[in-house]
C-alpha cells in the first residue's frame, strides 16, 4: 500500500510541517492558514483507492499525502478521523447548463443570480465542484463567472458564453421559452469570427457550436461557418466544443479541428475511421448518456427514486410530475421514449468502443438544460451508466475528476495530491468497489473548508 505514495511526499511534508509550526520570523498564528489533517481514509489516486492515509490541508490547498502513520501531525492542527471512509476529488462537470430551469419550466427569466447560485450550491452538495455551462448563457454569465471565482458556497462556474448556432436552427429557442436566447447565429465565416472574438474578450472558457439539423428538421450550421469559429477559437487559445447527434456531423467537425464532442454519437455505431481520427487529433468525447435516458427513466420509477439522495435533488413540482401515474403511462408509451431507449443503447455501445480504443473521455450530463436532467443526481447516474458501457468504476471516476480537469485546463484540480486545491468528497463506501457508492456522501470539503451535507429541497 505504502509504495503507491510518492517518495517525494516525505520531504515535502517535513517542509510543510516546519512552516506550519512556525519559527521566529514566521507570520503570527492568526495570519497563518489553518492546518487540517484528515486521518485514516482510503484515497482515490486516479487509478485505485489506497490507504488508510493521512491528508494534510493548509488553507485551501493539499500540502501532503501519505500512508497513515508516515507523517507527523503538526502541533495545533485540527484532526478529523475518517477511518473507514474514502476520499475522492470533487467531480468536475465539463458539460452542463445553469439558469434555464425552475421546477418543471424552462425560460430565459430563470437566468438570475439567485437561481444560479442556488443551482451551484446544489451541485456542491452532490460533490460537484466545477460546472462548465456549455452555452445558452446571457451577459449575466460573465459577471457571475468573475464574481464567483474562489467562492466556497457552490461549484465554480465556467462556461462558453452564449454559443453559436445556425439561424433558425438549434438550440430550439421557442421550445425552451428562450426566444431571447442570446445565441449568436452567424451567416458568414467573418460573423462567426467576430462573435468568437467578442466572447473571448468578455471571458469564456470554451466556445460552443451547435452542429445538428435534427434529422433535417432545422437548418444546420454550415461547414465554412463552424470552421471559421473553430479556427478563431484556437487563435484565442480556446477549445471549441460541438453539440452533435449523428456520426456524419461528428466526423465533419472532427475533420474541421473541433476539440470536444459535447455529446455522444447516437444514430449509428462509430466506425474505425472515426475512432482513428478521434485518437489522432486528440479529440475529447463527452457521452452524456443520461441526457436521453432521462426522457423515460423516471416514468419507470426505479426503487432508488424513493431514496433521500434522489429526492433531495428534485424540485417539488418535478417530483409531483414523476409521481403522476398518467404522466408515467403517457411517457412510457410515447414515441419519444422509444427513440430515447435506442439512443441510449447506441451511445453506450459507442462509448464502449471509443474507450477501448483509448479515446479521451470527458464527463458531462447536460444537466440543467431541461427539468428531467437533474443537477447533482444526474452526475452520479452518469457515472453508473459509464460503467454499464464497460468502464471500470475507477476509470469512470477518473473521467469525472482528473481527466475532465485536463479537458477544462484546470491544473490544480481533479486529484488528491500536494499542491492541489482541497476540493474533496468524503464517502462512507469505496466507489472503486461499486460506482454507486459515490452516492454515500458523508461530507464535502470545498477549498479546505467543510460544507454541510445535502440540503433538503
Amino acid at each position: 500500500m505504502a509504495r503507491r505514495f510518492s517518495a517525494r511526499v516525505g520531504a515535502l511534508a517535513v517542509l510543510v510541517f516546519h512552516a506550519a509550526q512556525g519559527c521566529a520570523h514566521a507570520p503570527t498564528p492568526a495570519a497563518a492558514p489553518p492546518v487540517v489533517v484528515l486521518e485514516g481514509a482510503r484515497v482515490f489516486d486516479g487509478e485505485a483507492t489506497t490507504g488508510p492515509a493521512t491528508v494534510v490541508l493548509e488553507g485551501e490547498r493539499i500540502r501532503a499525502v501519505g500512508p497513515r502513520g508516515s507523517l507527523q501531525v503538526p502541533a495545533g492542527a485540527q484532526v478529523v478521523d475518517y477511518s473507514g471512509k474514502t476520499l475522492i476529488p470533487g467531480l468536475i462537470l465539463a458539460h452542463a447548463h445553469v439558469g434555464i430551469v425552475s421546477g418543471v419550466e424552462t425560460g430565459r427569466r430563470f437566468y438570475t443570480r439567485e437561481n444560479i447560485t442556488r443551482q451551484l450550491a446544489r451541485y456542491l452538495d452532490y460533490g460537484v465542484m466545477t460546472v462548465n455551462s456549455l452555452g445558452l448563457n446571457p451577459p449575466l454569465f460573465y459577471t457571475l463567472r468573475r464574481e464567483l471565482k474562489g467562492h466556497t458556497t457552490g461549484a465554480d462556474l465556467l462556461g462558453a458564453g452564449p454559443g453559436l448556432g445556425a439561424p433558425m436552427g438549434l438550440p430550439p429557442a421557442r421550445g425552451m421559452n428562450l426566444e431571447d436566447d442570446q445565441v449568436v447565429r452567424p451567416e458568414t465565416p467573418e460573423a462567426a469570427r467576430e462573435a468568437v472574438r467578442d466572447m473571448a474578450g468578455q471571458g469564456v472558457d470554451m466556445v460552443k457550436l451547435w452542429v445538428d439539423s435534427m434529422k433535417g428538421g432545422v437548418p444546420k450550421l454550415r461547414p465554412e461557418v463552424y470552421r471559421a469559429a473553430i479556427d478563431e477559437a484556437h487563435r484565442h487559445g480556446l477549445r471549441a466544443a460541438a453539440h452533435i447527434h449523428d456520426l456524419e456531423d461528428a466526423k465533419a467537425v472532427v475533420e474541421a479541428g473541433i476539440d470536444v464532442l459535447a455529446h455522444g454519437v447516437r444514430d449509428q455505431p462509430v466506425d474505425d475511421a472515426f475512432i482513428q481520427a478521434m485518437k489522432t487529433r486528440g479529440v475529447w468525447y463527452i457521452p452524456t448518456v443520461n441526457l436521453d435516458e432521462a426522457n423515460y427513466l423516471y416514468a419507470e420509477h426505479p426503487a432508488w427514486m424513493d431514496e433521500p439522495f434522489f429526492r433531495a435533488a428534485v424540485d417539488p413540482a418535478l417530483q409531483r410530475r414523476f409521481d403522476d401515474p398518467q404522466w408515467q403511462r403517457e411517457t412510457l408509451a410515447s414515441e419519444g421514449a422509444a427513440k430515447a431507449r435506442k439512443a441510449v443503447a447506441i451511445n453506450l455501445q459507442n462509448l464502449r468502443a471509443l474507450h477501448q480504443a483509448g479515446v479521451k473521455i470527458g464527463f458531462g450530463t447536460d444537466s440543467g438544460a431541461l427539468p428531467q436532467r437533474i443537477p447533482g443526481f444526474a452526475e452520479h447516474r452518469e457515472l453508473e451508466l459509464m460503467t454499464q458501457a464497460g468502464l471500470t468504476p475507477a476509470r469512470a471516476l477518473r473521467a469525472a475528476t482528473r481527466d475532465s480537469a485536463e479537458l477544462l485546463g484546470l491544473k490544480s484540480q481533479g486529484a488528491i495530491a500536494p499542491g492541489m486545491v482541497a476540493d474533496l468528497v468524503v464517502l462512507d463506501s469505496d466507489p472503486v468497489q461499486d460506482i454507486r457508492n459515490t452516492r454515500d456522501i458523508h461530507a464535502v470539503w470545498r477549498r479546505g473548508v467543510q460544507v454541510r451535507p445535502l440540503r433538503a429541497p
